[in-house]
This record gives structure tokens, C-alpha cells and sequence, in this order.
């Protein structure tokens, strides 16, 4: 397809398996992560084995103003962009007043700020893109339905990334721009790590673990079919359907225990 896509978070895990997704259907793309070796080594590998246009761009998404130094270097290499996919985010594990405040602080710029400034900044852009699919996949997760003791201030950024991708795909459908949230459960990526989760039991447990390569695929056709939700796998979109009837405190019980484990 020829269309530019940018992805944030694109050298790892879910971002990367969807950013490849999109090389393979022909797009060009703008590649945004930390690592700017990895950035450049993706970049070379893929321009060769799929032969399109590949921009890597290293910036930290997580810093005050970051959103708009990427916007300015599009515009400065003239990249506009029909597809945006908001990837790029961590959690962090722990009992909330006991963590680190910038910690808390980077993760609700990046996982909630620099998304909703990047989506604001390039839609006018998407809006009169001639591209056939366009607009906006946020990845947020399962954890956007319910609260989450010891990864609080992570389950609140992943509930507003929902509730402003179900809103915008209220508001754009009619103008024929796409949005679409992947809500995935656990999966199999540097998440933990981060996080802080290396013991946790779930990565002990293959049948609840899925593969970033499943769950971007998921995602990939949810986007191309303008899916405003997206929960892949029948074991989690049940267990985020069930927050819905199940008590509030019984998941609290459930999600505490889930999350100290």
C-alpha cells in the first residue's frame, strides 16, 4: 500500500512485529524508538528485504515537548504521515507512594501525554490523506478495564488510552479516518523487565503468554477494518467483558494478587 506509517516504540516487541507487518504490505515508514543503533539496524534490513523507504528517528517520548520535536522533524524532512501507531509505553511495579516519582512522571507522559499530542499534531494531516486506510492504532491492554493495585498509575494510563481511541473512533469514523485500541493480555516482550516483573508468575504460564507476532497481527487487520476495540485472544476479552458485571473490590483482590505475584 503507499501510505507513510510511523510507529513509536518500533525496535521491540509488539511495535516492531506490527511495524514489519506494515513493511510487508508496502508502506513506508518512520521508525520511533530510544535505541538508535537498533533504529538504524531495522532500518537497513528492511529497506533491503522490502524495499521501501524506512526513517529512523531516536527520541526519548517519554520527555516534556518530545511529541513536538517529532512533529518538526517530519515537517523539516517533509514525512507526512496517513498512519500513526501509538506503541511506545512501560509500567512500573510496586506500591505507588513507594516508587519513584519520575518514574510514575515519565510513564504517564509517555503512555498518556506524548500519545494524545502526537494524535492532536499529525490528524489535520490524516484527515486529507488520500491514503484508502488511514489514521490512528493506539496500544493500550487489558489492563484498561479494571483497576490495578501495584501497577496503579500504569492501569489508569491504559484506561484513558481506551476511552480517548473509543471517542476519536466515534468522532472520525464519518470522515473516514480509522482508530482502533489493541487491549492485549500478557505477552511475551521486555515489558516485565521494565517493570520490574521478572518473577512474576504469569511468565511461567505459556497458555496465558502470547506472542507479540499473534497479538500485532490481531491488531493489523482490527486497524484495517476500523475495530474500534481489539482483544486478542477468547480468554482475555472474556476476563475484560467479565470487569463489567464481576464486583469492583473482587477485582481488586484478584488483579493485587495478580500483580504482586
Amino acid at each position: 500500500m503507499n501510505r507513510n506509517v510511523l510507529v513509536t516504540g518500533a525496535t521491540v516487541g509488539i511495535g516492531k512485529e506490527i511495524a514489519q507487518l506494515f513493511a510487508e504490505d508496502g508502506s513506508s515508514l518512520v521508525l520511533v524508538a530510544r535505541n538508535k543503533s537498533k533504529l538504524e539496524a531495522i532500518a537497513k534490513e528492511w529497506r533491503n528485504k522490502y524495499e521501501i523507504k524506512v526513517e529512523p528517528i531516536a527520541l526519548d517520548l517519554s520527555k516534556p515537548g518530545s511529541a513536538k520535536v517529532l512533529f518538526q522533524a517530519l515537517a523539516k524532512k517533509k514525512l507526512h504521515v496517513d498512519v500513526l501507531v501509538n506503541n511506545a509505553g512501560f509500567g512500573a511495579n510496586g506500591e505507588f507512594a513507594k516508587n519513584e516519582f519520575t518514574v510514575e512522571s515519565d510513564m504517564v507522559h509517555l503512555n498518556v501525554v506524548a500519545l494524545t499530542e502526537l494524535s492532536h499534531l499529525l490528524l489535520p494531516g490524516m484527515k486529507k490523506s488520500s491514503a484508502k486506510v488511514k489514521g490512528i492504532l493506539n496500544v493500550a491492554s487489558t489492563a484498561a478495564f479494571q483497576a490495578g493495585p501495584y501497577m496503579s498509575n500504569y492501569y489508569a494510563t491504559k484506561a484513558y488510552v481506551l476511552s480517548l481511541s473509543e471517542g476519536l473512533h466515534y468522532e472520525l469514523k464519518s470522515q473516514g479516518v480509522h482508530v482502533s485500541c489493541l487491549c492485549p493480555g500478557a505477552t511475551r516482550t521486555e515489558f516485565f523487565d521494565r517493570a520490574g516483573m521478572q518473577e512474576n508468575n504469569l511468565l511461567n504460564n505459556e497458555f496465558l503468554l502470547a506472542s507479540p507476532k499473534s497479538v500485532a497481527e490481531f491488531g493489523y487487520k482490527a486497524f484495517e477494518k476500523n475495530k474500534a476495540i481489539a482483544i486478542p485472544g477468547f480468554l482475555n476479552s472474556l476476563l475484560a467483558q467479565s470487569a463489567r458485571i464481576t464486583p469492583r473490590f473482587i477485582i481488586r483482590m484478584i488483579t493485587a494478587k495478580m500483580n504482586k505475584g
